[in-house]
């Protein structure tokens, strides 16, 4: 499944499969919240991903964070 969340005023496409246990509603909350903390508090090698985001990969309980360099894409855990 694929859905459009806005971080930093641009739509970033977030890809999961449905076979998620929690709620896609629960699930999209707590990655923009985790995004927006990171993006406010997080360290320079984080920061650096999040400002050049193009897309995001829910697996289970991880956001893998794809950015335009691929040295610089992250996991994220959500829970």
């Amino acid at each position: 499944m694929k859905m459009l969340i806005m971080f930093q005023n641009k739509p970033v496409p977030v890809y999961f499969t449905t076979d998620n246990k929690q709620p896609v509603q629960k699930v999209l909350k707590l990655l923009t919240s985790a995004l927006d903390d990171k993006i406010n508090n997080g360290k320079k090698a984080l920061k650096k991903c999040l400002n050049s985001l193009i897309s995001i990969e829910i697996e289970g309980s991880e956001a893998i964070l794809h950015s335009k360099s691929e040295n610089d894409s992250l996991a994220l855990s959500l829970f």
